[in-house]
């Protein structure tokens, strides 16, 4: 079996705290099978990673440009990592 996990590490930019962005996350990745963690960093801006299948990852990230119904995303920054084994996707703070 091909293993095509990946791991990619997320910055998100704009109105994206207060409007439950981080509890979207979870249920979002939660349906994509992700892996991984979203927390709020003091500077405003929403930080993720997304571990798992190929195709759920990048299909949570074009989630990620919209978000949640009150986000405003101005911006998207992705870095490929390493995969890591993590147990759930969790809220982190």
């Amino acid at each position: 079996m091909v293993d095509n996990n990946i791991q990619i590490h997320v910055f998100i930019s704009g109105k994206v705290q207060m409007v439950g962005y981080r509890m979207w996350t979870v249920t979002q990745a939660e349906k994509l099978g992700l892996k991984g963690w979203v927390k709020n960093l003091n500077d405003g801006r929403v930080e993720a990673v997304f571990s798992g299948e190929e195709k759920a990852v990048n299909n949570m990230i074009k989630l990620c440009h919209s978000g949640p119904r009150l986000a405003e995303v101005t911006e998207v920054i992705t870095q490929s990592e390493v995969p890591e084994n993590f147990a759930n996707f969790e809220i982190r703070y």
